[in-house]
């Protein structure tokens, strides 16, 4: 306390009298005061002293490790792993163990589960004046092949869910299977009723190869890889191409999840519907079929008679003439499955956010393979590891996630995106309540390129993310050199097909989502050449690309985990609406249908994007002191709105004869269920109206319309954050 009047001396000697109390307001302040030089200091550690995202992000990229991604590979593809085998569950304990070790809280989720596996095959070709040849139906191992005695182990080449039966029966010859091809055989004249259709493997999803096959009565499919696609150069172990005698198997079921329990989660003790009432289920191809090899195929062409095909069904330089039909070649196939339950195990990796807890990003890949799968999936699963592995370190530096990030290993992906499809329906409410993205990694490496799709409010973010990752093929460029210089068009795919674990995310409950892979395409997909050897020699020599592939993949997670605004940028998703509508528009052109509620809703969408834009810009000029700092809930709003805008893309009937997909702007095709289609609902009934030509169909198409309007309306109103 200050002398008196500043004398020392008499200040000394002047008796001690207690001060009188200080008003109750004023203890309080006083009371307080450490309280806000405590909070000071935190509001300084947190600005000043703390590294920014930034720092963990630019070190997560300084820690890839080329041997962590190969040994995992190593690991995860010693043996065949098929869905619902002991191999499969030994990969499950390797990924388990893997997570466990890096001190992250990690469960294995089961469901049983509706899978399929082959029981007896055969097929035999005969024609008159000629011996009739049985078909081997075997993948040829090659000279010094390193998995030779584990390739024993694999399932035999099949197409589940296929039909149990027999047909023998002249051949007809169906190009790639599509819808246009059974067209365009009809308007020659020629009949597949009670034929056996063969087609080649290309531009559709298998199970719609067999299911048109069907539809246009065939009494059997034959679908077979033609070297015109799968063998333009030197093929393995020479090249990385398909030998002559590799198989695509794979799965034929074209629903989504547990075939058992059709829209909700194949939960313990749940409601399922009867093994026959699956099967008997449109979405399953309802006949018989097999997939066979390039030779096997090429065998088979040369016995069609008939009309010769049109010149774009023909086969590469020096294939023989493809024709027609059908016959005089006959084929005799008989398939015998076995569609039995099994358990399935997803694995489930949490590390908690320390500010937003409940708030999720998740990264997915899956497990299971239809034999080692070095590409499809486990480049992706080993990937995954590596990235953990980053994450682990950044922990002991100090990180912790300002949001929860989940890490998940699928199960039995390949027969119908189940493991991922029954997760979701079993956690619907809490995903859609608190996921802010989910990021997907199938095929993480199987070529050069740079191959990405996603919901558009993520474009900005994955241009942005790529310029800071390297170019895995030339380290004097980025990955978004890489990604720019590609003839790829359009640069960045939608997310409508149903090719991955994203579907059940996107077009079942709206969740902003990517699907990221190093190249695009290879052809020893689904074969027994699609191994580590494989991988080694042709797809990654280095796991270089493997490298990358983490990089960009987990850079775009610590973006959205911990940067305190979401960096969603709507803007793409206005242009993305505004070509789907010229498309419609252009299709309906002298229809009694009116395109304008949807040019209505786009541009009321349009408005709140350019209002939260310009939110967004005051909080990111004024980041620092800004007044929004002292009230979060502002953030946390905008943030929730940013997330919840693509839920409200979604309508809870689904679309019409297809329930299960939700989101009325990404589903897949009627007709091609690897094809992802904007308005889904709308292309349905299009097609519908044009095939008819009824006032009803075109009726059925404005209502598509008035549908698709209001969910951007609702989408409209939930980024700008009003009510009407």
């Amino acid at each position: 306390m200050p002398p008196p009047h500043g004398d020392d001396e008499s200040y000394a000697h002047t008796p001690l009298i207690p001060p009188p109390p200080l008003p109750r307001r004023a203890t309080a302040r006083l009371h307080l005061f450490p309280l806000l030089v405590a909070a000071t200091f935190a509001a300084y550690y947190h600005l000043v002293a703390a590294p920014a995202p930034s720092y963990y992000q630019s070190l997560f990229l300084s820690l890839g490790s080329n041997d962590t991604a190969a040994a995992h590979l190593r690991a995860l593809t010693i043996r065949p792993h098929l869905a619902g085998t002991p191999a499969n569950a030994l990969a499950a304990e390797h990924v388990v163990s893997t997570l466990s070790s890096l001190s992250f809280p990690t469960r294995v989720t089961p469901y049983s589960v509706l899978l399929s596996y082959p029981v007896h095959r055969s097929l035999s070709l005969s024609a008159p004046g000629r011996a009739t040849t049985a078909f081997a139906l075997v993948q040829d191992a090659y000279p010094d092949d390193p998995s030779a005695a584990a390739s024993a182990e694999a399932v035999p080449t099949f197409l589940a869910y296929a039909a149990s039966g027999s047909a023998a029966a002249e051949v007809v010859y169906a190009n790639y299977g599509r819808t246009e091809d059974y067209a365009d055989l009809a308007s020659r004249g020629v009949n597949v009723t009670g034929k056996v259709a063969l087609a080649r493997y290309g531009k559709v999803y298998r199970g719609d190869i067999v299911k048109n096959a069907h539809e246009a009565g065939a009494a059997a499919a034959v679908i077979y890889t033609d070297a015109k696609d799968y063998a333009l150069g030197k093929t393995f172990p020479d090249g990385p191409w398909m030998p002559p005698t590799g198989v695509q198997v794979g799965s034929t079921f074209k629903g989504v999840g547990d075939p058992t329990t059709p829209l909700w989660a194949s939960s313990e003790g749940c409601e399922r519907v009867s093994v026959a009432e699956a099967m008997a289920t449109d979405d399953m191809p309802g006949i018989p079929a097999l997939p066979v090899s390039g030779r096997d195929g090429q065998e088979i062409l040369q016995l069609i008679g008939g009309d010769v095909a049109p010149e774009d069904w023909q086969g590469s330089d020096g294939a023989p003439v493809y024709r027609l039909g059908p016959g005089p070649a006959v084929l005799n196939l008989t398939y015998i499955g076995n569609e039995t339950m099994a358990t399935i195990q997803n694995v489930i990796s949490v590390i908690e956010g320390k500010e937003e807890p409940d708030r999720y990003v998740i990264l997915g890949n899956h497990r299971d393979a239809w034999t080692f799968g070095a590409a499809d999936p486990n480049s992706g699963t080993a990937t995954l590891l590596e990235l953990a592995q980053r994450l682990s370190e950044l922990q002991k530096k100090g990180w912790r996630p300002r949001r929860t990030i989940i890490l998940c290993n699928w199960d039995a992906e390949e027969y119908g995106l189940i493991g991922s499809t029954e997760w979701v329906e079993e956690n619907r409410a809490m995903l859609t309540l608190r996921t802010v993205a989910y990021l997907n990694v199938d095929i993480a490496v199987s070529s050069s390129g740079f191959d990405v799709s996603a919901t558009p409010q993520l474009d900005q973010l994955l241009k942005q993310a790529s310029k800071q990752v390297q170019n895995p093929d030339n380290g004097t460029e980025s990955l978004y050199d890489l990604w720019m210089a590609s003839d790829g068009s359009p640069l960045i795919g939608r997310l409508g097909g149903g090719g991955s674990d994203y579907s059940a995310f996107v077009q079942h409950i709206g969740i902003p989502s990517i699907d990221i892979s190093i190249g695009s395409g290879y052809a020893v997909y689904h074969s027994l050449y699609d191994d580590f050897a494989w991988m080694e020699k042709f797809g990654d020599p280095l796991f270089r690309r493997h490298v990358a592939a983490a990089s960009i993949w987990g850079l775009v997670a610590l973006k959205l985990s911990d940067e305190e605004i979401l960096p969603f940028n709507y803007s793409s998703y206005v242009a993305e609406l505004e070509n789907g509508a010229v498309d419609i528009n252009e299709r309906v052109l002298g229809m009694p249908v009116s395109v304008s509620p949807l040019h209505k809703s786009i541009k009321e969408f349009n408005r709140a994007v350019i209002k939260v834009d310009s939110e967004l810009k005051v909080l990111q000029t004024w980041k620092v002191w800004s007044p929004w700092r002292n009230n979060p809930m502002r953030v946390r709003d905008l943030n929730d709105r940013l997330m919840m805008t693509e839920r409200a893309f979604t309508d809870r009937e689904g679309l019409f004869g297809r329930p299960w997909y939700k989101h009325m702007i990404y589903a897949p095709s009627r007709y091609n269920d690897y094809g992802a289609q904007v308005y889904p609902g709308a292309d349905d009934a299009i097609q519908t109206a044009k095939r008819t030509n009824t006032s009803e169909s075109w009726q059925s198409v404005q209502h598509e319309i008035h549908r698709i309007a209001r969910v951007i309306n609702q989408a409209a109103l939930v980024l700008s954050g009003g009510l009407t």
